[in-house]
């Protein structure tokens, strides 16, 4: 039981890993669409950063999404600068296994981004998702704009409702500023891709999200 609370409970600033100043080195080329997995992007493009437990799976639901330009995996919502994998295992560092998705807003919506988001996974398990244990397994919405807030939080509200009349828990996804998105090694970008029998946990509750509800036009 030590080891489980250990795991779940947030690590104080002050007691995070240090981290390192040099940059995870990443391909340039997604395994599967094709496009650049770092900045610059196309001018016009948007950006979402969101985490579902295993970004693994997470990263795969929004690959195949329409109007998505690229996706990457790494660690969000932390304090170790430029953490490795294994670091954030620790649950030292205050990360969550976080999706960088990039977005065409012409052809699809961050609602519609957060309607993935939200069907994808449990939103209700807190630092876990299902036999994934661990604060960096947890729920969260990384906002970049005040439209983007907005909306996370009117869609949170919507799916809460949703899944109060399913019988579900309250929903304990995090919603905060996004800061820096730290790529993850090269082999976990796109995995499921390169080891289309790896493993996923990921799983939905299925119950359905209302997209874009009462936040029509302010997601920039």
């Amino acid at each position: 039981m030590l080891g489980f609370r250990h795991k779940t409970e947030m690590v104080d600033p002050a007691n995070a890993l240090r981290g390192r100043d040099r940059e995870m080195p990443v391909p340039q080329r997604h395994e599967v669409l094709g496009t650049s997995v770092v900045p610059p992007f196309p001018e016009g493009m948007e950006q979402a950063i969101v985490a579902m437990g295993c970004f693994w799976g997470a990263e795969r639901v929004f690959w195949q999404a329409p109007g998505v330009y690229t996706t990457a995996v790494g660690y969000a919502g932390g304090f170790t600068p430029n953490p490795t994998y294994d670091e954030v295992c620790t649950t030292r560092t205050g990360h969550a296994e976080g999706v960088l998705v990039v977005f065409d807003p012409t052809k699809t919506s961050y609602a519609e981004i957060l309607r993935l988001f939200w069907e994808g996974h449990d939103p209700t398990q807190g630092m876990r998702q299902g036999n994934d244990v661990g604060t960096q397994y947890r729920s969260g919405i990384f906002w970049t704009t005040e439209g983007q807030r907005v909306v996370a939080e009117a869609s949170r509200e919507a799916f809460g409702h949703r899944l109060r009349e399913a019988g579900y828990p309250e929903i304990t996804t995090e919603i905060s500023k996004a800061g820096p998105f730290y790529y993850a090694e090269d082999y976990h970008q796109q995995y499921l891709a390169k080891s289309p029998w790896g493993y996923c946990g990921l799983g939905g509750t299925g119950v359905s999200c209302p997209v874009g509800v009462g936040v029509a036009g302010q997601a920039s």
